[in-house]
Parts: C-alpha cells; structure tokens; sequence
C-alpha cells in the first residue's frame, strides 16, 4: 500500500515558518553588522595608531639634533694648502659639533688668492672644470699661491637612478676629509676621472672605496665610513645650508647650481673648460700669478 502523502502545512504554519526564517536572517544580519563595526573600529584604531607612530617619529626625527660633521671641514669645506715642499696638505680643524654651525674660513689677507669650490660629483659641469684647471689649481696651491676650499654638495641625486650617487660621492670625499685628509685632492681628481654619466646608477660603494684607495687613501677607516654612509646627513645638511645661503665671504646669496667657484669672494663667471680664461681671472680678482702648466 502506497502510504498517505504528508497533509500540507497550514496556513498558520506557513506563516510562522517564514516568521522563523525571517528571525534567523534578521539575526545572521545583525551578527555581521557587528562583525563589520568592530573590524572598523579595529581598522580606525589601528590607523590612529600608525598616524601616531609616524607623527612621533617625525617630530624625534625634527627634535634631533643633526649629527656631527667629518673633521677637517669645519666651514662645510676641507681647506688645501700648501706643504711647503712644493705639495699640498689639508687644513686641519675640529668636526662641526652634532647641532652646530659651521665655522666659516677666515681667508688671510696675505697676498694669497682664496679659492672656493662648491660642486656635485655627478655634475658634469663640475667634472669639465677639474679636468681642465685641476693641474693648475694644484700648482696655485703647492706654491702657497693660493689656498683652496672644495665644498661637496650634492643637488643630482635625482639623476642616478635611485641609488642619491651625488650623496654617496659626497659621502666618501668626507671620510677621506676626516681620515686621509692629505688625500682630498687626489680623491677630488679621481671622483671626476671616474665620474658617471647622469641619468646611469652611478658608481656602487665598492667601487668607490676601491677607487679612494687607488688615489692613495690608505686609512683602513675611510672603507667601513663609506659603507656605513657614516656623513651623508652631513651631506644633507651641507647641501641645505649651501642652497639656503647665505655665502660666507662672498656677495653671493646662494648657490644655485655647481659648479659655483669664488676667488676671493668674487664669482667667476667665465668659461668652466677655459684654463687660460680661468687663470686670467684669478690673477685679476687676487693679483697672484698663476704658475704655468701643461693644462694652463
């Protein structure tokens, strides 16, 4: 026998099952609401938090005092002079204390020219100027001619692919400024030599140490500075004070791009690649004579 077929649901029971499902979604709804509020309020909380930590990161970061300079560049410059042999040795100064100013170079009034140099190892306007005046600027300076003050800045990070090679470059020139200072020079000369293109990565940390050591530079120490980018909020520091002016001993304002060259306080504004003309500007502004070179 076939059994009897279940009776429909009444009326009564259809309405109080759909009253039941309606409770049951009215109740899954009101879970994920919350579900929903507290997740946000988690979000809320956690992004209060993290506006926070940056914030107090950035007023520590604003409060701290900027760090120490290298030595030997206590104007934001390394001052050469001559050794009185016929070579050429560093000025040797105190480092700008962390939080202090620079102390700017009193130039002697002794008949010697006061040269000053800002410039950025990754300007190849800078790099044109050395390869053409670096012999004669060393002969102005090893014969107690002048005296010459190179200041590394650095405005070209920009152009090296990401890897700041202008703050690096600058970086190295002053750890040999405060461990191999007698260095400087041949460093300066060699940066330039071995200068990148714009617009390339520039050259890595090893092939900057390796190229300071193939100046001279012997002090175990310059390496692990380099590596360490132990002056590179100098650098920063230097570069902002440079751009921000004002130019001690000089009319001039600002630095508004590199090479910027002074003789005794007096821009030159002749032709970077012109040795002669350069030559004949010092002697003008500083009435020294500028000894004769192969470049000059």
């Amino acid at each position: 026998m076939t059994p009897p077929a279940d009776p429909a649901p009444s009326k009564r029971e259809r309405r109080d099952a759909a009253r039941e499902k309606a409770r049951l979604a009215r109740e899954a709804e009101a879970r994920r609401t919350r579900r929903k509020k507290w997740l946000l309020q988690g979000g809320l909380a956690l992004g209060v938090l993290a506006v926070i930590a940056v914030v107090v990161l950035v007023v520590v970061q604003v409060a701290k005092p900027a760090g120490p300079g290298p030595e030997n560049m206590a104007s934001d410059g390394i001052v050469l002079q001559s050794d009185g042999a016929q070579g050429v040795e560093a000025v040797r100064t105190d480092a700008i204390p962390a939080g202090g100013t620079p102390t700017a170079t009193q130039a002697d009034d002794d008949g010697t020219a006061h040269i000053v140099v800002y410039e950025d190892f990754l300007c190849p306007v800078c790099g044109a100027f050395d390869t053409a005046n670096a012999d004669q600027l060393e002969a102005l300076v090893s014969s107690g001619s002048a005296t010459l003050e190179l200041h590394p800045i650095s405005i070209l990070d920009r152009l090296s692919q990401g890897t700041r090679y202008a703050t690096r470059a600058a970086n190295a020139a002053a750890c040999v400024a405060e461990h191999d200072p007698d260095a400087f020079l041949d460093v300066n000369t060699a940066l330039y030599a071995q200068q990148p293109e714009e617009g390339t990565s520039g050259l890595t940390d090893d092939q900057l140490v390796e190229l300071v050591q193939g100046a001279g530079v012997t002090d175990e120490a310059v390496e692990s500075c380099i590596r360490d980018g132990e002056h590179e909020d100098w650098v920063a520091d230097a570069t902002t004070r440079a751009l921000d002016g004002p130019l001690p001993g000089t009319d001039l304002p600002a630095v508004t791009g590199t090479p910027t060259v002074l003789v005794d306080g007096q821009q030159y504004q002749g032709a970077i690649d012109d040795p002669a003309a350069f030559a004949a500007f010092v002697e003008q502004v500083s009435g020294v004579e500028v000894p004769a070179t192969e470049a000059g």
